[in-house]
Formats: structure tokens, sequence, C-alpha cells
């Protein structure tokens, strides 16, 4: 299949709004690309803070997507008024021309002390007490590289302890589960609401061969019977009338997934774990923790807020360039 590439650049306080914009229309997700440069420690990279941020999707070209771009731009065109955007641009690839292009700009990654990325298509020795992850993110986002990430497999590392039980919502192509199971933890279970992004996951578990410790489903929090209220969920398409092309195929009940996380795991943007909010704190054991992450400086306010009032207790913020993320903690009683 041919692709549609949607792609704007904006500056890092209209990320969130641009990600909101193209997340309804997209299939697999919307990808985040700060603007990188080599740093000066091997194996890392350092945020340029001068220059815009790229935010970009990929809609399927398959005759529906002209209504698609063009609410898209319309949309960001209003948005444009109030906050420095690009036009969009709009490019039609083929699938295994991006796939193979898109290679070639992701490198063995060092995160963190122990945790290393690497790619399927590239060559890494591993150290003695270092924890490889086999990753192949095809046409779903979660590589490492974003910011957001980096902070979530740093959290991991300092967060997760051996026989833990983790769920990962919105898992794209499965990344922190695989990294949670890694550094120790007894299972995982990751959510997504994206079909390809599913598919996706499910085979970076077995490229891991951790099919037995990762459980990766269709759908979102409503799969553990809590509610999930109205808001869109992120990477979830939708046709020209709006409506879910991501309907869950998974059937599973609530009891046969059950709550009680000692660690839940929230990458995704701040409108939606603030809707999230109270389901996400049903999700984790009196005691455990959330790491909620994918939110930008100027909206950690309404997340903040929103976890606040659902009972939980913020006790860290952790921030790379516009990015944060709050590490939070259920109470007991």
């Amino acid at each position: 299949m041919d692709w549609i590439e949607l792609s704007t650049r904006a500056e890092a306080e209209a990320v969130d709004a641009v990600v909101e914009i193209l997340s309804p229309l997209s299939h697999g997700g919307v990808a985040i690309e700060e603007p990188l440069t080599e740093s000066p420690e091997p194996g890392r990279v350092e945020i340029d803070l001068s220059q815009p941020v790229t935010v970009k999707c990929y809609l399927p070209d398959d005759g529906k997507s002209e209504n698609r771009v063009a609410r898209a731009e319309e949309a960001l065109w209003h948005l444009s008024q109030l906050r420095r955007i690009e036009p969009l641009k709009v490019t039609r690839v083929a699938e295994e021309d991006w796939a193979e292009a898109w290679k070639e700009f992701f490198h063995v990654q060092h995160i963190g002390r122990r945790l290393i990325i690497k790619p399927t298509w590239r060559e890494h020795q591993p150290g003695p007490e270092e924890v490889v992850i086999e990753l192949d993110p095809g046409m779903a986002f979660g590589t490492g590289l974003h910011p957001t990430t980096r902070m979530c497999l740093e959290s991991c590392e300092r967060l997760v302890q051996k026989g833990m039980r983790v769920l990962d919502v919105g898992t794209g192509s499965g990344i922190l589960s695989l990294a949670a199971i890694g550094l120790g933890a007894e299972s995982a279970l990751a959510l997504e609401v994206d079909p390809v992004a599913v598919e996706v996951a499910r085979k970076n578990v077995a490229l891991n061969g951790l099919d037995d410790r990762i459980r990766v489903l269709h759908g979102s929090l409503e799969l553990l019977g809590l509610p999930v209220g109205s808001a869109p969920t992120t990477g979830e398409p939708a046709d020209s009338e709006g409506e879910s092309l991501g309907k869950a195929r998974d059937v599973a009940r609530p009891e046969t997934v059950g709550s009680g996380f000692d660690l839940v795991l929230a990458n995704i943007i701040a409108s939606v774990i603030a809707e999230l909010a109270t389901a996400l704190r049903d999700a984790v054991s009196p005691g455990g923790l959330l790491v909620a992450s994918g939110i930008i400086d100027e909206r950690v306010g309404l997340v903040r807020e929103a976890l606040a009032a659902a009972g939980m207790e913020i006790r860290e913020t952790v921030s790379e360039g516009d990015w944060r993320t709050l590490l939070c903690e259920r109470g007991r009683s």
C-alpha cells in the first residue's frame, strides 16, 4: 500500500495542539521529531532548542484521504494564526520506500545506564549488564528517539523492580513494555488502539522472545472495565465522517484482564492523560506508580490538576527540553 505523509514544523508550544489535530486523522500514530544534533557523549543526541519541531503522520492512499487532508489543512491554518506553524506538506510515498529510507536514521541508542535500543538491522555487542531491546518500529511510533520516550525508559530503569506487573497504555512499538520486562518486571499488558501498531508491537514482543511475558491487546482502558470518557485516543484513525476505523478485534472481558498494576506507563498526550486520569488511577494498585508522559510544558498544569483530582500524588516532574514526565503514586488508603 502507498501512503500519504502529512508533515509540518511548529514551535514547541504548539506541538501538542498539532498532535491533537493530526491524531484522529492518522494511521499508526503521530511522529514528533525534535531537531537533534550529535552529543559529545557517545550514543547520545541533544535537542536543538533553536529549531522548530517536526510533526508528521501517515494516511493510507486509499482514495479517501482528500477530505482528511483538507480538514488537517484547515485546522492547522486556524492554529497558525495563534502559533508559529508552517503550512502542511503533503507527500505520497511507497511503504517500502518509507521503511527503507527511515532505517538510515535509526541507530543503536544507549539510554540511561543499562538500556540499549537496537534496531534489528544494526549490530551491537552487549556489555555484561546491558539490557538490549531488539526493535523494528515499522509503521508504529516508539523508537526511543523522542524525549518523552527516553524519559519513560529512564524512569523504567529507576522504578521497575523484580516481579512487578506493568500496564503500558498506548504501547506503539511496544518499546516500554519490552524495557520493563528486560529490567525485571514479571509481566506487562500493552494496550494500543491502532491496529497497525498492535501488529508491530506483537512482532517486537516475539522478536525478543517475550510472548509469555507481554500481552498486547487492541483497545484501551475499557478492557480493564474502566471508564475511558470520550476523549480521542492518540493514533486512532478516523474516516471522512469522523467514525473510528480502529475497532477492537480482541475480545477480552474486563475480568480476564484485571487491574491493580504495580507500574502504569502512559506515554500519550496531555489532553488524553487528563481525560483518563481517574481510569489510570484505578488501574494502579494502592501504593503503585504511574508514569505520565507526552506532556508539553504549557499543558503540564492541566495534567497535574486532573491527576491530583483523581487522587494521585505527584512525586516528581522530569524535564527534557519543553517536554515533561510526571511520576505519580497512588495512596494506599
